[in-house]
């Protein structure tokens, strides 16, 4: 029988003990309990794999590479399963999180990493790796790593990577213009009613108060969903991208570009940590 990765379990634990009415700890706090532990087995995944980029490339480490690449994917799958369910609880936590770093949310794109960075992160390290082992191409040997990308893969990554950034222009427009609908009419009548409110204090006014948390809590619900909807198309646009980068890439390519992304993504939450963790104390001991 499998088993499943703690993260997983860690996410349904906690959504049920939602459902079931316990809110002994919020919404954001019971997804960065799955996120913790997702990061834990993001790491573990990152040593199998850096211990099979390390095995010379024949047909039997050929089969390993591509079961590597394969857990990876369904690890990111699973994530993405879980923040999408997530959402549906809070929307603008998921926006906001808590449990990133100031360093991490500075680069944040619609609750996640940018889906054009993939080609960037696929270009640097094709170059780092290209740079490494030049010698062994100019005599003529094949590296068979991301320094080593073919012509008729580098004309389809560019391919891809023009598709990708026409959908990722066409997404922020449309959050954009989103953005701008908490300035419309209803929001602007609300705001300026509730505000009368206050400053009355007629026996009717709680009534009244009442009446108006209904109408602002409806028109609130409806823009959440809107939010709901794009962060879903972002997720969604986030994880093709991955899988069509990969899909690419040879086996052992695709096992190295994975290396890369979990080093970034795991290296950059640790210094954003430390950098909070430190700015923190700085602050505290100069108050």
């Amino acid at each position: 029988m499998s088993v499943l990765p703690s993260s997983i379990v860690t996410f349904f634990s906690s959504a049920a003990a939602i459902r079931n009415g316990d809110n002994n700890n919020s919404d954001g706090e019971s997804f960065q309990k799955f996120f913790e532990s997702w990061l834990v087995e993001q790491n573990q995944h990152l040593q199998a794999l850096i211990s099979a980029s390390k095995q010379p490339e024949n047909n039997s480490s050929s089969s390993n590479f591509e079961e590597q690449v394969r857990v990876v994917v369904e690890h990111y799958e699973q994530y993405y399963r879980a923040k999408s369910r997530w959402v549906k609880l809070d929307v603008l936590g998921m926006l906001t999180p808590s449990w990133r770093s100031s360093l991490e949310d500075s680069f944040l794109w619609i609750g996640g990493w940018r889906p054009s960075m993939a080609f960037h992160l696929l270009y640097s390290k094709s170059g780092l790796q290209l740079e490494g082992k030049l010698h062994d191409l100019i005599r003529g040997l094949s590296s068979g790593d991301l320094g080593d990308l073919s012509p008729t893969q580098l004309t389809r990554v560019d391919g891809l990577q023009r598709v990708t950034i026409k959908e990722e222009k066409d997404l922020s427009e449309k959050l954009a213009k989103y953005q701008e609908t908490v300035a419309d009419s209803s929001l602007v009548e609300l705001s300026h009613v509730v505000t009368e409110l206050m400053s009355t204090n007629d026996d009717r006014q709680d009534s009244d108060r009442r009446l108006m948390d209904d109408q602002i809590e409806s028109n609130l619900v409806t823009k959440e969903a809107k939010l709901e909807e794009i962060f879903h198309t972002a997720d969604d646009l986030r994880l093709k991208t991955l899988k069509a980068v990969i899909d690419i890439l040879t086996p052992i390519q695709a096992v190295h570009f994975l290396i890369a992304a979990a080093e970034l993504h795991l290296r950059l939450h640790d210094w954003g940590k430390q950098r909070d963790a430190r700015h923190l104390y700085g602050a505290t001991t100069s108050s």
